[in-house]
């Protein structure tokens, strides 16, 4: 019995391993051809092609998981808001996946990102060529990202700032509330729900998860910026609360009203 549960295990593993070598060589492709790209290309039309090929890029390999079987992806809702200018996006982070679910529907999106990934061999090139925004100077991401957002950009942002290790989230960190108010840019908050241990804190990306893996996206509440930005942290940072910790109630079974009768056999 122990045998076939590790041989079952070892023949989910391959197609799920399979799919994140795809990404990698993917991923690895893109940021040879934009480090190529990067030094002849307009800023602007650098700033374009490679947001839109990143999104495709995620687009595709969310659409290869799906058809194998391996994950469930449910994020149409950010379809309709992807030309829309000037927009903040917020989320929860439960793991390592969700900046892809969200850029994937938002190509006009930029990110921040932690600075050691722009020399990653897999993302750097690709992410310099997009934009997107380093967090190594708080003075100079909350400039980029108000110039990005008053050119008609978009910002994924997750104001935990790390994976979600004290459910249901972190406490929030400053710079999201700020960056709207100086751009006077509207915040649109977004809920992943996931049942899946995977990558998230503290799970190695070779250990197999529960198959599928899925994922759901919601939209919540849109946020209009204020005065006082640390106000509207804390406002936002109990939304998303709130909203989770309800989630996780409305996910739990029902008691059943009547005590059931164990099986008894003589």
């Amino acid at each position: 019995m122990l045998l076939l549960r590790a041989l079952k295990k070892a023949l989910l593993a391959l197609p799920l391993y399979a799919l994140l070598t795809l990404l990698g060589f993917i991923s690895l492709v893109w940021n040879f051809i934009a480090m190529l790209l990067q030094p002849v290309l307009p800023t602007r039309l650098a700033r374009t092609l490679g947001r839109a090929t990143i999104a495709l890029a995620y687009r595709w390999f969310w659409a290869i998981s799906s058809m194998t079987g391996m994950m469930r992806i449910d994020a149409e809702c950010l379809d309709a808001l992807r030309d829309e200018r000037g927009l903040i996006f917020v989320a929860n982070h439960p793991t390592m996946l969700d900046a892809l679910l969200l850029v994937a529907h938002l190509p006009r999106s930029a990110c921040i990102m932690k600075a050691d990934l722009m020399k990653n061999v897999f993302l750097g090139a690709g992410a310099r060529l997009a934009q997107y925004i380093r967090n190594d100077s708080a003075r100079s991401m909350v400039r980029l990202a108000v110039e990005d957002l008053r050119a008609g950009g978009q910002l994924v942002l997750f104001p935990e700032g790390t994976r979600t290790v004290e459910q249901p989230v972190n406490h929030f960190r400053p710079g999201v509330t700020l960056i709207a108010k100086l751009a006077q840019a509207p915040i649109q908050t977004v809920f992943i729900d996931t049942d899946s241990p995977y990558l998230a804190k503290g799970w190695p990306i070779w250990k197999v998860p529960p198959l599928p893996i899925v994922f759901k996206l919601r939209l919540g509440q849109r946020f209009a910026p204020e005065h006082d930005s640390n106000a509207l942290l804390k406002q936002l940072e109990q939304y998303f609360r709130q909203n989770l910790e309800q989630r996780a109630l409305d996910a739990q079974p029902a008691c059943p009203k009547t005590p059931t009768r164990a099986h008894t056999s003589y």
